[in-house]
């Protein structure tokens, strides 16, 4: 895993982002990115001192394992994830290499796997697919705090 953070340690009012990101190559990095996000989330709320709870804690590190899990799964070579917090949100972004667009699937409590994204998008504020020049990118964001309808509600989903 290759990892690099950037931040601004000024007041968490600051117009800069705070972010982390990495490249994972085989199927311990699943482990290793759900740690990342981990301890990201809890630098970010003890050295730049915003509130982060344990509920976004948990929901990033599923939205994480889901996106990175599916990365390495369906598509050759790294994949790279980052996560940014601003505004109140973390977002999680995966890269890959594949080109093809997955798909959301109807809920079905028969269907034995293939829940990854709709796990993802039940559980995030806003989700958001795109192909890229190489590949595609899939964006999800989660609310840092337990009242996501507070102060943030006016904010844009994706």
């Amino acid at each position: 895993m290759d990892h690099e953070e950037a931040g601004d340690d000024r007041h968490p009012l600051a117009t800069s982002a705070i972010s982390v990101s990495a490249a994972f190559e085989d199927d311990t990095g699943i482990a290793e990115a759900r740690d990342m996000a981990h301890t990201f989330l809890n630098r970010v709320q003890a050295v730049h001192g915003l509130p982060v709870s344990r509920r976004a804690i948990g929901m990033v590190q599923l939205v994480v394992s889901e996106l990175v899990t599916n990365a390495r799964k369906y598509a050759p070579g790294p994949c790279l994830l980052t996560i940014e917090v601003a505004d109140g949100a973390a977002r999680i972004s995966v890269w890959d290499s594949s080109t093809v667009l997955p798909s959301i699937l109807a809920p079905d409590p028969s269907r034995i796997g293939q829940h990854g994204l709709e796990i993802v998008a039940a559980v995030c504020v806003g989700l958001s697919i795109h192909r890229e020049p190489v590949g595609k990118r899939i964006t999800a964001d989660v609310m840092l705090a337990d009242d996501p309808g507070g102060a943030l509600s006016g904010r844009q989903m994706l």
